[in-house]
C-alpha cells in the first residue's frame, strides 16, 4: 500500500472511531436584526445588523454581525463597521454615508447582546437641499427570560 493511501485509511479509521458531539438544546434563545437604506439624488446608503444568543446549562453562546454599503454617482461614499467583543458582551456598529454636493444619504445600525438582552437599531436619513429630510428608525429588542 502506498504511504498516502495508508495515511488516508488511518485518518478515516480515526474519524470513524471518534465519539460524536451533540448540540445542546437552548434553555433560552433569541435573535434580533434590523436594516435599512436611504437614497436621494445620485446617492444611496444601507446598513444592517443581527445578533443571536443561546443559553444552555453549560453557559451562553452569542454571535453578532453587521455591514453596510454606500454609493454615489459623483460624490464621496464610505462605509465603516466596528465590532467589539468584551467578554460576554458583543457590540457592532455600521455607518454608511454617500454625499454628492449638498445631497446625502446615510444609514447607521447599532447591534448588541450581553447574553440576556439583544438589541438592534437602524436609523436612516436622506436629504436634498431645499427639501425636508426623510428619516426612519427601526428597532428590535428582546429580553430573554431568566432561568
Amino acid at each position: 500500500m502506498k504511504p498516502i493511501n495508508l495515511i488516508a485509511a488511518a485518518s478515516i479509521a480515526l474519524l470513524a472511531s471518534s465519539s460524536a458531539v451533540f448540540a445542546e438544546e437552548c434553555n433560552a434563545a433569541g435573535t434580533v436584526g434590523t436594516g435599512g437604506s436611504a437614497s436621494a439624488g445620485g446617492t444611496s446608503a444601507s446598513s444592517l445588523g443581527t445578533a443571536g444568543t443561546c443559553r444552555t446549562d453549560d453557559g451562553t453562546t452569542s454571535s453578532i454581525g453587521s455591514g453596510g454599503s454606500a454609493a454615489t454617482t459623483d460624490g464621496k461614499a464610505q462605509s465603516k463597521t466596528h465590532v467589539n467583543d468584551s467578554g460576554d458582551k458583543l457590540k457592532a456598529q455600521t455607518k454608511a454615508q454617500a454625499v454628492d454636493k449638498g445631497t446625502f444619504s446615510k444609514s447607521r445600525t447599532k447591534t448588541s447582546t450581553d447574553g440576556s438582552t439583544l438589541d438592534s437599531t437602524t436609523r436612516t436619513m436622506s436629504h436634498v437641499p431645499g427639501e425636508k429630510p426623510v428619516k426612519n428608525t427601526t428597532n428590535q429588542k428582546i429580553i430573554l427570560p431568566e432561568q
